[in-house]
């Protein structure tokens, strides 16, 4: 049998064709009406001398579109390429010309720099505008073939941020998202089909996509759909459709913890909260918790591992500041610079193993050589375990910080900065220091109405961490760089001139 991706949604769409799949606000696109539109994209991709293996680039923000396109290009045995829809037209032309991308879908708000960036790479660029891409389909004579797909034929290739140098395409298969949906589902989430989950997080991202888009359309739920997250939107869609899931990374839970509508609004259909992304600071978790009334599970993975590797599952004890343990069928351990385990309780790199691990980076093998040893996927994550095999993420590789001598791991101290009552949002990041190697920095955004100096926040660390690790550098900012998840960007993180040169 055909392993598509694909094959779970025509699966859906047979037993809950009338249920709603898509909703944006008074748009909804049921099971049945998705499926046929994927049919209909799978025919023009045909029309247009498309090949099973052909990559096919969709920038399209999170609207109705995306999930028929998408299940298009797989449904034709496609690959398909995820882009940022605020890509600018160079950056278009190197997702297009790196996996040789002969199509790409594009929203019609960004039309001018696809249209620059596919002519710039060969490329073919489709406009999606409401209305009028409807009707291209509807004029398109539908192939609602699948098309065989093996377990270790790609599906999608996710290009991860690029902290070094350009962007690695991360080769996901239909066997390493197939089985990160099914541990979703079976053991993890467990969304069922009277479930209501509020998409907020990007399609583009592997979180929004596998954890929502393709674990909604397996389970038959329906999938709210938010693009462009704004903590008053989410709240008022939480009330409006019952949403009964929310998927979101730490900082929209601490957008709408500190939203102005927060202690009014109804999100009493709320049942689970799921944060990945990156570290949940404890202090959010636990006021959100408490100003909500919904628990929130923390899990964690990375692009390369389809994402998800580990999990506060939900059937154990959950350990605020884990990341919990290894998911169904995957292995991971943390070892040292030679590969070697390290003992419990101390300081490592995390490596992963399993089905949802990666096939390599696109035509990149050095890369993929270097990430993945003896079949163990490398993650650039610092964590330790506890005596239960729980996983504590300290920090990422890159960013840790060597003060004369001592590593300084940014998620500690903010850890201790988020307890203080003025504080909103941190991150904490080395200032280069001719005395010290590098001096702990951090970048603060202080809550609405609420007045601190830096040496009171200062004080307030010193008190509760080692000499050394307390920041000596503070610098308040209105808000901090993000990225199109609302992750904290610390590469981006500028420090003022004058916080560098002083003392």
């Amino acid at each position: 049998m055909s392993q598509n991706l694909a094959q779970n949604l025509i699966a859906t769409a047979e037993q809950h064709g009338d249920q709603i799949a898509i909703k944006l606000d008074d748009f909804e696109l049921n099971y049945e009406l998705l499926n046929e539109g994927s049919a209909r994209v799978a025919g023009l991709l045909k029309s247009k001398g498309f090949s099973p293996g052909d990559r096919v680039g969709i920038m399209l923000p999170n609207v109705p579109h995306f999930p028929v396109v998408y299940y298009g290009v797989l449904r034709a045995g496609g690959v398909v390429v995820p882009m940022n829809p605020l890509l600018k037209g160079r950056e278009v032309e190197f997702y297009l010309r790196d996996p040789e991308a002969k199509l790409m879908f594009a929203w019609h708000d960004f039309g001018e720099v696809a249209n620059e960036g596919a002519e710039r790479a060969g490329a073919e660029a489709i406009l999606v505008k409401p209305g009028e891409f409807e009707q291209m389909l509807f004029e398109q004579e539908a192939d609602h073939d699948v098309a065989d797909r093996e377990t270790d034929d790609t599906a999608v290739i996710l290009y991860t941020s690029g902290t070094t140098g350009t962007p690695k395409g991360a080769e996901l298969t239909h066997g390493n998202l197939g089985s990160n949906v099914d541990t979703i589902l079976t053991s993890l989430i467990e969304i069922q089909p009277d479930d209501v989950v509020l998409g907020a997080l990007p399609f583009f991202h592997s979180f929004g996509q596998t954890c929502g888009l393709n674990s909604c359309v397996k389970a038959g739920g329906m999938l709210t759909l938010l693009p462009r997250f704004e903590p008053d939107k989410a709240l008022e869609i939480i009330a409006r459709d019952k949403v009964t899931i929310f998927q979101g990374v730490p900082t929209m839970y601490v957008a709408i913890l500190h939203s102005d509508n927060a202690d009014e609004a109804d999100t009493s259909t709320l049942r689970l909260c799921v944060s990945g992304g990156s570290a949940m600071p404890g202090e959010v978790l636990r006021a959100f918790e408490d100003e909500f009334g919904c628990k929130i599970l923390e899990g964690y993975g990375l692009s390369e591992t389809s994402p998800v590797a580990s999990f506060n599952h939900p059937d154990r004890e959950r350990k605020v500041g884990s990341i919990g343990t290894p998911v169904k069928g995957v292995e991971m351990k943390v070892v040292d610079d030679d590969g070697n385990d390290v003992p419990q309780g101390e300081v490592g790199e995390i490596a992963i193993k399993g089905p949802n691990v990666m096939k390599g980076y696109w035509r990149k093998d050095d890369a993929t050589a270097e990430a993945i040893k003896d079949g163990w996927f490398h993650t650039g994550d610092m964590a330790k375990i506890d005596e239960e095999g729980y996983f504590f993420i300290v920090d990422r590789k890159k960013e840790m910080i060597l003060r004369g001598g001592y590593n300084v791991y940014p998620r500690e101290i903010e850890e201790v900065l988020y307890e203080h009552p003025a504080v909103a949002e941190v991150a904490v990041v080395g200032v280069p220091d001719d005395k010290m190697g590098e001096e702990v920095g951090a970048a603060v955004v202080l809550k609405k109405g609420e007045d601190c100096s830096t040496d009171d926040l200062k004080s307030y660390v010193k008190e509760q961490v080692a000499n050394y690790k307390y920041p000596r550098k503070i610098w308040f900012v209105d808000e901090l760089p993000k990225g199109p998840t609302g992750k904290i960007l610390k590469r981006e993180v500028e420090v003022p001139q004058e916080v560098a040169a002083g003392s």
